[in-house]
């Protein structure tokens, strides 16, 4: 028996499940990227502020390619369930925010429509650093972004400016450095060459406020559907396991109404920059490194990568010696201790983390974990082991070519058998410091 809006009743006790009218929540966020992370981060903090009471904030999922979560969370109603994992304990809870769950390139009409409705207010993004369409320079790649969501964003602003609609937030929820402002950027480059006449529009009436995003979310492996099926007695489609920890930091700068997130745990802010980029360099650089030195030692998951002693120390190195020293930490951020916590999260065996997960895309990836970090020191003339063994690792991961996962592994693979390694490293650095600083 499958998990849906009629099957409620059968959970246990002790499975918590929505509190509220799901029928009567308008839709007010669309949501592009509805994988696991939006389900265990964006998507469980709404559900807490509709559990509070709120109305008005139901979530329309957009998949821009796949529809495997579409085929998951639609037969269920949209429902889902988050299980907490850690410290040998583990509590599940049925989410009820996701109303539906919209595949683009089947229907791109339903998803202008939802967009272009007065009840939408929010339009928020989890697609990863390679789904914002950028040339290799970082500006729009336009033929990219014809199969992204930009533009399906500006026919949605041309029926909301026709309408006399307010405009709209738009909200990365990505590891994307200056996330807010890079989709501003973005949208703003789309719009001068395909919509000119609503450029004006979006500056005037949308917003791109940065974010910070942080909870362990590793992929659900059809033995964790099972496992969880006879713990609960239905079958979960949908299921999301993740760490009991969750940080979100949001700049508060919204162009309409949003949900009260903060009052469950995110924190509005008026500068995002501190956390994002102790995230970025210090828990996302480390995890790079245990990913792509721990799979070079055979190991699968991070609790194993983080258990190897040498790895450990490597990686407590690249947070507090080579990361720590080029973020200019908030008043209330300690960042010796944020060190401390992520070895401890890291170790959590109940995660399982994959480490082929974390390496994937690892060329959208490496420039804002690690070589920000080496372009700090190498100005001021000083080293970075931990960050060079950890581009090593990534570069005999790319040579080997079993494991890689990236828009740019055939181009990169090609670099390193035909010219070298350095060559991959000038790729990348893009001119910033010396290639040979990291090789």
């Amino acid at each position: 028996m499958r998990l849906s809006s009629d099957t409620l009743a059968e959970l246990p006790a002790e499975v918590a499940v929505p509190a509220y009218d799901r029928e009567a929540q308008a839709i007010g966020i669309v949501h592009f990227g509805i994988g696991a992370f939006h389900r265990a981060h964006q998507a469980w903090y709404t559900d807490l502020a509709l559990n509070a009471g709120e109305h008005g904030w139901a979530i329309c999922g957009v998949s821009l390619r796949s529809a495997s979560v579409a085929e998951q969370l639609n037969p269920q109603d949209g429902l889902y369930s988050v299980t907490e994992r850690g410290g040998g304990t583990s509590t599940t809870r049925v989410v009820g925010a996701v109303r539906e769950v919209i595949v683009a390139p089947k229907d791109p009409e339903a998803v202008i429509a939802r967009i272009a409705l007065p009840d939408c207010h929010i339009v928020s993004f989890t697609i990863t650093e390679k789904g914002y369409a950028r040339g290799n320079d970082g500006s729009l790649d336009i033929s990219l972004a014809e199969g992204s969501f930009y533009p399906l964003l500006s026919e949605a602003f041309a029926r909301r400016q026709a309408q006399g609609l307010p405009g709209l937030t738009l909200m990365s929820c990505d590891n994307l450095a200056e996330n807010g402002q890079q989709l501003d950027r973005l949208m703003r480059e789309w719009l001068k060459a395909k919509d000119p006449q609503l450029f004006d529009w979006f500056a005037l009436n949308c917003t791109c406020p940065q974010t910070m995003i942080d909870r362990i979310v590793p992929a659900t492996t059809d033995e964790d559907r099972a496992a969880l099926e006879a713990t609960l007695g239905l079958r979960d489609e949908g299921a999301v396991l993740t760490e009991a920890f969750s940080q979100w930091v949001i700049e508060d700068r919204f162009a309409g109404p949003r949900p009260r997130w903060e009052d469950h745990g995110a924190q509005l802010v008026t500068n995002v920059a501190p956390y994002e980029t102790a995230k970025l360099r210090m828990l996302n650089g480390a995890h790079s490194l245990l990913a792509y030195c721990g799979l070079e030692r055979g190991f699968t998951f991070v609790h194993e990568a983080i258990a190897d002693a040498e790895l450990r120390q490597l990686a407590h190195r690249l947070m507090m010696q080579e990361a720590a020293p080029t973020i200019d930490a908030a008043p209330d951020q300690d960042l010796a201790a944020y060190a401390d916590s992520l070895i401890d999260r890291f170790a959590e065996p109940a995660l399982q983390h994959r480490l082929a997960q974390i390496a994937m895309d690892g060329s959208q990836k490496i420039p804002q974990r690690w070589l920000d970090t080496a372009a700090w020191h190498s100005r001021r003339g000083d080293d970075c082991p931990a960050i060079r063994a950890a581009f090593r690792a990534w570069l005999a991961h790319l040579a080997d070519g079993s494991l890689v996962n990236d828009p740019l592994g055939d181009e990169l693979r090609a670099l390193v058998a035909n010219k070298g390694p350095e060559a991959v490293a000038d790729r990348m650095t893009d001119g910033r410091f010396p290639s040979e600083f990291i090789v």
